[in-house]
C-alpha cells in the first residue's frame, strides 16, 4: 500500500528502494528520500518485537549512513528497473539533486498497526536525545464506500525532520550559536524582491517546507540564503507564521492590505490558498540588511540546506556566520 501510495507516509517523500540488501544479514523494508536529499529508512513492525524492529532499524541506519551518491543511485535503479535518480528527483521536487548534500542526514520511521508501551518508551527515549526516529501507526477499515485509512504519528514529523538537520555526526556537533539558517527559494513560487521590500520570508507547497517556520519566534535572528545565489539578508523575526489568505502587508498609508492582493511577482502557491497543509505561510521580518540576488554572498564551504528553517549544530554553520558578519554590508 505504501509503495502504491507513498502519501500514506508523507506527501513530500519519494520511495527509492524496497527490500534492499544491507549486507548486515537483512533487508531494509523501504527507503525513501526527502526534498533535501535526506534518506528515510522505513521499517515495518509486523510480526516483530519492539526491540527487534528498533534495533534492526538502527542497524540499517549505519548501513545507510555510508551510502554515497553513486550507491544511492544504484539503489534507485534497482527499485525502478533502470530509473535515473537525478532526473526523477527533479521531476518530483522541481529542483536539482545536489550530490554534495545527498544523504547528509537521515531519519528512521517505524510503521506499525499499533504501538505497545515498550516501543513507545524506546523511541521516545532516542528522540529526546536527538535521534531522528519516529513511529507511524495506522489502521485500515473496510466500509461500503471502500477502504479508509486512519494514521497517527508518535512524534510530530516536523520535530523528526528538524532532528535530522543537525548536519553533523555526533562527534562533530557543537552547541548551536542561536542564529537560524533560512532557505528562501526564489522563483515562480516566491519573489525575493517582494520579500525584501515588504519584510517577510515564506515557504509552502507542503508541511515539509512550511512546518519548520514554526521554529522561529519573535526576536530570533535569521540569515537568509537564496539557493543558487547565496546569502541575501540578515533580519529579526517579528511575528509567528501566518497563512497566505490571512497575511497582510502595510501600504504607504500604514493600512494593512491582503498579501494575496499586493504580491504579484510570484504565485506563492496561490492554488493551495484554502489548503492549510499546502498553502504558503509567511513570517514577518525586520530586515537588518539585505542585498539583491546579483550581490548575494557565497563562498566555498558555506552552509547550505533545503529545509526552510534549521538551527545547525555544526562547525560549518559557525564558520558561515563568522564570515557573513565580515562580508555582509551591516
Amino acid at each position: 500500500m505504501i509503495v502504491a501510495a507513498p502519501q500514506i507516509l508523507s506527501d513530500e517523500w519519494m520511495i527509492i528502494g524496497r527490500q534492499e540488501d544491507t549486507g548486515f544479514g537483512g533487508r531494509i523494508d523501504l527507503l525513501a528520500m526527502a526534498p533535501d536529499g535526506a534518506l528515510i529508512l522505513i521499517e515495518l513492525k509486523r510480526g516483530r518485537t519492539p526491540r527487534e524492529v528498533v534495533a534492526q532499524a538502527i542497524d540499517y541506519a549505519t548501513w545507510a549512513e555510508a551510502l554515497d551518491a553513486e550507491a544511492v543511485g544504484r539503489v534507485y535503479a534497482r527499485f525502478t528497473g533502470g530509473g535515473n535518480l537525478a532526473q526523477d528527483f527533479r521531476a518530483r521536487f522541481g529542483m536539482l539533486l545536489d550530490e554534495t548534500t545527498l544523504n547528509q542526514n537521515h531519519q528512521v520511521v517505524i510503521v506499525a498497526a499499533s504501538l505497545d508501551a515498550s516501543s513507545e518508551r524506546i523511541v521516545a527515549y532516542l528522540a529526546k536525545r536527538g535521534i531522528a526516529i519516529n513511529v507511524l501507526c495506522f489502521q485500515v477499515f473496510d466500509t461500503d464506500a471502500g477502504q479508509l485509512l486512519s494514521r497517527a504519528w508518535l512524534i510530530d514529523p516536523i520535530e523528526t525532520q528538524v532532528a535530522a538537520t543537525v548536519d553533523a555526526r555526533p562527534s562533530d556537533r557543537e552547541p548551536w550559536n542561536g542564529e537560524y539558517y533560512v532557505s528562501f527559494g526564489h522563483g515562480e513560487s516566491r519573489s525575493w524582491d517582494e520579500a525584501r521590500r515588504n519584510g517577510f520570508i515564506s515557504a509552502g507547497g507542503g508541511t515539509w517546507y512550511s512546518g519548520t517556520l514554526r521554529l522561529l519566534s519573535p526576536g530570533d535572528r535569521i540569515w537568509v540564503k537564496a539557493p543558487g545565489y547565496g546569502f541575501v539578508s540578515v533580519g529579526i523575526v517579528r511575528g509567528e507564521p501566518v497563512a497566505f489568505r490571512d497575511f497582510e502587508l502595510p501600504d504607504n498609508d500604514s493600512v494593512p492590505i491582503p498579501a494575496a492582493t499586493a504580491l504579484t511577482r510570484a504565485s506563492y502557491h496561490s492554488e493551495f490558498i484554502d489548503d492549510s497543509d499546502r498553502c504558503e505561510y509567511f513570517v514577518p521580518i525586520d530586515w537588518v540588511a539585505t542585498v539583491t540576488l546579483d550581490k548575494a554572498v557565497q563562498e566555498v564551504g558555506m552552509f547550505g540546506n533545503q529545509n526552510s528553517v534549521c538551527a545547525p549544530k555544526t562547525p560549518k554553520w559557525r564558520h558561515t556566520v563568522d564570515r557573513l558578519k565580515v562580508l555582509f554590508p551591516i
